[in-house]
């Protein structure tokens, strides 16, 4: 790439990550273009979609879930409190963008989703934590991580959508932690 469009692709990455933010993902991508001071057929020749846009915006975060999940496995205390901190993490992972928690929750388990790399990156990183919980015979084996990362997705959703404070979020997550251990 050459380096003046190496310059623009970083600019409405990081113009976009800002949009997406205060906006959400429903954000006009002709907005985008005129805020990174490109024009629209730039925007569109380096993200032909929308879903491309983000799935750039994604990639820094991906690392973030890996470093994140690490510190959740070592989380001090019982099961029940690994478990409640990773859900809690989890939302906070997917709500760094309005609209996430939707737009992620709904992509899980879709394999044509463009941000199925993202949703997956999710899952094995809940999936670690629930196959340690398993090890010391702490949580129920009949619960997947992807339907797992649905229920706290549609919790952190409906966090997102009606602007609820993170003292509110934490009893349902308690409902489906309590659902989960054994």
């Amino acid at each position: 790439m050459r380096a003046d469009a190496k310059r623009n692709y970083d600019r409405i990455v990081e113009v976009a990550r800002m949009a997406f933010r205060e906006r959400g993902y429903d954000t006009s991508l002709d907005q985008i273009a005129k805020d990174a001071g490109v024009g629209p057929g730039t925007l569109y020749r380096h993200f032909p979609t929308r879903d491309d846009l983000i799935d750039a915006v994604m990639k820094a975060w991906v690392d973030h879930v890996e470093e994140t999940t690490d510190k959740a496995l070592t989380h001090e205390g019982g099961p029940r409190e690994v478990l409640l901190n990773w859900f809690e993490e989890y939302v906070r992972l997917i709500s760094v963008h309005k609209g996430g928690p939707a737009k992620i929750t709904g992509a899980m388990g879709d394999e044509a989703s463009p941000i199925r790399s993202k949703c997956q990156v999710l899952q094995s990183a809940g999936g670690r934590v629930l196959d340690r919980l398993r090890e010391e015979d702490a949580v129920r084996d009949d619960v997947t991580p992807l339907e797992v990362a649905r229920l706290v997705g549609g919790i952190a959703a409906v966090a997102d959508q009606s602007g609820l404070e993170p003292a509110a979020v934490r009893p349902m997550l308690e409902v489906v932690a309590d659902g989960l251990m054994k």
